[in-house]
């Protein structure tokens, strides 16, 4: 009898020791990977990044923004906003620009990279990847979980959670690495789509993750396209409708103004 309670307190302080060990390591989704370990800017980055393009004239209102960032797998890395607190910005812009960083990276490749501004002819009725808005919900634990007051710090509780979501207009670009790699996905949110998609290029270009291999867009590149006619058609097929004339010209100069690839 003595032997057996020997034993078996052994095995529980045993069983006890691996519970700890599980607690203090917790699950990869929710202990990720530091931004800097995989290549990915860090919040401080992605805050001056942010602040520096919404400063730009970007053809849309002028609001503040909110940006995300998420890894190849998906899961959020970085919340930040560019105005003095969070109500600066739209409140509904925080998740929404986490289903376009999520959006950029799900649909992009190592060779080949579409924008969710390249997303919107191809997802309406009778387009070639119309329902694509449908098929990969948002984690509405993930988006609303947590401590408001921690929206867009280094503490936000979207951090170390997949938040998934499909957004299909613009503001969304994949990741690249100058050697290539796909690295995962930005989102930018608050203004209107086309000024969003603008501020996220800018910002990606600050951060040198604009090493784009090739897309549906004007110079090989994930560029928005404004080919919509008047009947709602594309002539491409991968068009988004425009928002304002300083908007389209902005967009339409990004190829040339700040080019994809390794930056000098």
């Amino acid at each position: 009898m003595q032997r057996y309670s020997n034993v078996r307190g052994a095995i529980l302080c045993g069983m006890g020791a691996c519970l700890a060990l599980v607690a203090a390591c917790g699950d990869d989704d929710d202990d990720p990977t530091g931004p800097s370990e995989t290549g990915l800017p860090t919040f401080s980055q992605v805050q001056t990044a942010l602040d520096a393009a919404v400063a730009e004239n970007n053809g849309g209102l002028g609001f503040d923004m909110w940006a995300t960032v998420v890894d190849r797998s998906g899961i959020v890395r970085v919340v930040a906003f560019s105005g003095a607190d969070a109500a600066s910005q739209w409140p509904g812009s925080r998740v929404i620009s986490a289903q376009k960083a999520n959006t950029a990276n799900a649909f992009s490749l190592t060779d080949f990279a579409l924008s969710t501004g390249n997303l919107f002819a191809p997802t309406q009725p009778g387009g070639s990847l119309f329902g694509l808005q449908e098929s990969n919900p948002v984690n509405e634990e993930a988006a609303y979980q947590g401590d408001a007051a921690r929206f867009g710090t280094e503490q936000d509780p979207m951090i170390g959670e997949r938040i998934g979501g499909i957004n299909v207009f613009g503001g969304g670009l994949a990741l690249y690495a100058e050697d290539g790699t796909l690295l995962g996905g930005l989102g930018v949110s608050g203004d209107t789509s086309c000024a969003d998609h603008i501020i996220a290029w800018r910002v990606r270009h600050a951060l040198n993750l604009d090493n784009v291999p090739g897309g549906v867009g004007a110079g090989n590149t994930d560029n928005i396209v404004h080919d919509i006619d008047a009947n709602g058609n594309s002539a491409g097929g991968f068009g988004h409708p425009t928002c304002s004339a300083a908007s389209t010209a902005t967009a339409n100069a990004l190829p040339a103004d700040l080019p994809v690839g390794p930056n000098p």
